[in-house]
């Protein structure tokens, strides 16, 4: 039985996580030599992106113990940020004697939208879209027949009148399942293909035709218990204070949900998934009662446990673009061993809320700095230039010592040489 709560992960050569990895994930030899080289091809890259002039490297990790849904798995995550991957890791770890992490989501409902202006009564030009919503449906599918053979395609056709400097403006949305895709390009050519029908029906014009980032019928949940005897009840108070400073405050509530999307991201990146996107939807969504708030939740439950929620927007894909044509990201979806877009999404949900649970520890506890600057301390021996089994030393003095600084490290470095 495949399991990912494997002990001192960390402490093993890279040879041997990939031993691991290779195994869980049945990955080919071909795959391993992949993930092995520093660069993608080239002339791949160049047809990726515009202007190509190189490659920007990151880190490719994995996170381990996550149990979601009562299955194992081992998230990849692709990240620069000292401390990410160790820690949700670790709250996964923690998890697990609570049952590890819950998750649901919604149907993959992407929103396009149809701007109109230029209308004297746009109320009136509202129902007038509206009556003809069952055509506009049938034109919106006709425009891709492949998602509609695997059970896609437009469901509804909304539309609402808004005020603006610029006056009264008509705004249709259509409401798409775009299955395992992201579904930008989908629901983008629906609406460009209805642009000039809307303006038939109501006599305005038509400028934008785009989706929108917030995702908000696309929805993916999780939720998990921290046992109380095993993080301690002064630890479940600490949390539900630090958690309740970012539900009433957005200056902490920034920093509070950049730590959630710190782990999102990281393995959107290593999937070429639109981080971007997920981004936007989710700071939009956490800002949607009117004011900016905590994208989680916690709670005492009646046995002193401590209950940790998370919902957000999550309109990623397994399908398409980058995450088709890129070698290792196609190698990343393999290690998570996703079979639909939902289930990409809820793992999601739960490595954002794995991630956020364990800032909060660390805030809640000794304080952020003491493991992020154990991590810190290797670049900082690097940028001193330190090299192979220097860096550690070098780092080890500089977090016994408490200053992770670039001149003391250098100045420890010269001294080691010298001895």
């Amino acid at each position: 039985m495949k399991t990912s709560r494997i002990s001192g992960f960390y402490n093993l050569s890279i040879e041997e996580r990939l031993k691991i990895v290779k195994d869980f994930a049945e990955l080919d030899e071909e795959e391993v030599k992949l993930l092995k080289e520093e660069h993608l091809p080239l002339e791949l890259a160049d047809r990726m992106i515009e202007n190509v002039i190189g490659e920007m490297e990151l880190p490719l990790g994995i996170a381990t113990n996550f149990k979601i849904n009562g299955k194992d798995y081992l998230i990849p995550m692709a990240i620069e940020e000292p401390s990410v991957v160790a820690a949700a890791s670790h709250a996964a770890k923690l998890a697990r004697p609570g049952g590890g992490f819950f998750t649901s989501s919604t149907e993959p409902i992407m929103i396009s939208q149809i701007q109109v202006v230029g209308l004297s009564n746009p109320h009136f030009a509202k129902m007038q879209v509206l009556e003809q919503k069952d055509e506009l449906i049938r034109i919106a599918n006709e425009q891709d027949p492949v998602l509609i053979k695997v059970g896609g395609g437009c469901r509804d056709i909304k539309a609402r009148v808004i005020e603006s400097n610029m006056g009264p403006m008509l705004i249709v949305h259509l409401h798409v399942d775009v299955r395992d895709a992201m579904g930008a390009n989908a629901v983008n050519t629906m609406a460009e293909a209805l642009a000039p029908y809307i303006e038939d029906i109501t006599g305005g014009k038509v400028y934008l035709r785009i989706l929108s980032n917030l995702a908000i019928y696309r929805l993916a949940r999780a939720r998990a218990v921290w046992k109380k005897d095993v993080i301690g009840e002064e630890t479940v108070k600490g949390i539900l204070y630090a958690y309740e400073f970012a539900r009433v405050d957005p200056f902490r509530a920034a920093t509070h949900n950049k730590g959630i999307m710190n782990g999102i991201d990281a393995v959107l990146i290593a999937t070429s998934n639109d981080w971007r996107a997920v981004e936007a939807g989710a700071h939009a969504f956490a800002a949607m009662d009117g004011w900016y708030t905590s994208l989680t939740h916690y709670e005492e439950d009646k046995n002193g446990n401590l209950v940790g929620t998370i919902e957000l927007p999550l309109a990623v894909g397994i399908i398409g673009g980058a995450t088709s044509t890129h070698p290792k990201a196609k190698i990343a979806r393999k290690i998570l061993g996703v079979k639909t877009a939902r289930e990409f999404a809820e793992i999601l949900a739960a490595v954002g809320l794995a991630q956020n649970f364990a800032a909060l520890r660390a805030l809640a506890t000794e304080g952020i700095q003491k493991g992020h600057m154990s991590l810190h301390a290797r670049n900082i021996a690097v940028m001193a230039g330190a090299r192979g089994e220097e860096i550690d030393k070098v780092a080890d003095i500089l977090v016994k010592e408490g200053k992770v600084r670039l001149d003391r490290a250098k100045e420890i470095l010269e001294k080691l040489r010298k001895d």
